[in-house]
């Protein structure tokens, strides 16, 4: 028989493991470090200033509108300044991410091993045309033609007897040197044209001038312009994706360093079913996973 005083010991000890053993749980994470079940995250919080490619802007300011509405104590700031600009300012450090249409190898300046490289989607470029310019499209020769100044009348290529109007980007732009490499394949544009900061403004400016003609990411193409076949093929997501239309870019979304914290956060949102299923195509582009041919930074295509 035991003692009084032993088994009180005994009873002590058979109530206080249980206890340790629940306290021990609740301090536990599940796998990856995440919470355990029933327990609640620390709320994300942080501030975000995203850079570069008017192109992909209207993408990353719908995702990021989205994302802060998920996660409110989360500020993110995007802006346009063209790929050259987000390039230079994410490996500044003057911005978090820098968004651009061109890989960071393209751009002069810029160390591109320093950055790390997430390809959100991708975008096609067309040339675009005032919409009393009546063409359904144009062979390259032609493009390469009247970006080059050789062609100055609508009437030498089939069209009204009209002054064509030639608007380019600002140098520095993605759009620009994705238009000039894959549509004018490399061949420089005539000096003294119009030169414009924006995709926005483009879109407006080509829409108000008669005679006009520029190239715009698809995600801003609409009834205010029209759009040109080259050589005969449409720049649709078919034609994209499996390598007939040539004018096209990855949208790039740069870090210094691997991304970390509340910027790794977003940048996971970016390429979640959520944005890359539903938004990505209802803005425009295309979902690298869609795409059968891949480039790389020297403008080499293969197939998937």
């Amino acid at each position: 028989m035991f003692g009084k005083s032993k088994v009180l010991a005994v009873l002590a000890f058979a109530f206080a493991v249980p206890a340790l053993l629940l306290t021990g749980c609740g301090g536990q994470k599940g796998a990856g470090g995440a919470p355990a079940a029933g327990q609640k995250e620390a709320a994300l919080s942080g501030k975000i200033t995203a850079v570069g490619s008017t192109a992909m802007q209207p993408l990353v300011e719908e995702a990021a509108r989205q994302f802060m509405a998920k996660n409110p104590n989360v500020q993110i700031a995007v802006q346009g300044g063209g790929s050259g600009t987000g390039l230079s300012q994410v490996s500044s450090g003057a911005a978090d991410i820098g968004n651009s249409d061109i890989f960071a190898e393209e751009k002069s300046g810029i160390d591109a091993s320093k950055l790390v490289d997430t390809k959100v989607c991708v975008v096609g470029m067309a040339a675009v045309v005032n919409p009393g310019v009546t063409l359904d499209g144009l062979t390259k020769k032609q493009l390469i033609d009247i970006f080059t100044g050789k062609v100055t009348s609508w009437k030498e290529v089939g069209g009204p007897d009209q002054k064509i109007v030639v608007i380019n980007r600002a140098t520095g732009s993605g759009t620009r040197a994705t238009f000039k490499a894959f549509a004018l394949d490399g061949a420089e544009e005539t000096a003294g044209g119009m030169e414009i900061d924006s995709s926005g403004q483009v879109k407006k400016t080509v829409s108000e001038t008669p005679g006009a003609i520029s190239y715009l990411a698809l995600s801003y193409v609409d009834n205010t312009v029209r759009a040109l076949k080259i050589d005969g093929v449409e720049a649709s997501e078919e034609n994209i994706a499996n390598g007939r239309y040539p004018v096209w870019a990855y949208q790039h979304m740069y870090t210094l360093g691997e991304p970390a914290g509340v910027k790794k956060a977003f940048l996971d949102y970016m390429l979640s079913p959520e944005v890359q299923n539903t938004l990505v195509p209802a803005m425009g582009y295309i979902p690298v996973a869609k795409m059968k041919v891949e480039r790389d930074a020297k403008g080499k295509l293969t197939g998937k």
